[in-house]
């Protein structure tokens, strides 16, 4: 398991009308390998609306289709559920991710 890996879970949410999402790890990889029972994840959805906080994905990534990351819904998601491995992120959708995210959480270098 490691930053960047996505994986198909069982949500069986009242909230979400899918069964099943694809997110993608978000934490960084020393608390993935620690025995920290939960990693930080973001849901990819089917649609792309064009923020600043998306991350375009697809077929390269393992998906069926076009999608996007939604960096603003970070969840966290116990270790023993990502099971279905799906695919990963690329060095550069890795660097796309990472700007969104600083963006989501209105990160910059400046204090």
């Amino acid at each position: 398991m490691k930053r960047g890996d996505l994986f198909r879970v069982y949500k069986g949410s009242v909230n979400d009308p899918k069964n099943y999402r694809v997110f993608v790890i978000i934490s960084r990889q020393i608390l993935i390998d620690s025995k920290f029972s939960t990693v930080i994840c973001a849901p990819i959805y089917s649609n792309y609306d064009g923020l600043s906080t998306q991350v375009k994905v697809g077929i390269e990534e393992g998906l069926k289709h076009n999608s996007s990351i939604y960096c603003d819904e970070l969840i966290s998601i116990r270790k023993e559920l990502l099971t279905d491995y799906i695919g990963k992120l690329s060095y550069e959708k890795m660097f796309e991710l990472n700007n969104c995210l600083k963006i989501a959480l209105d990160i910059d270098n400046e204090v």
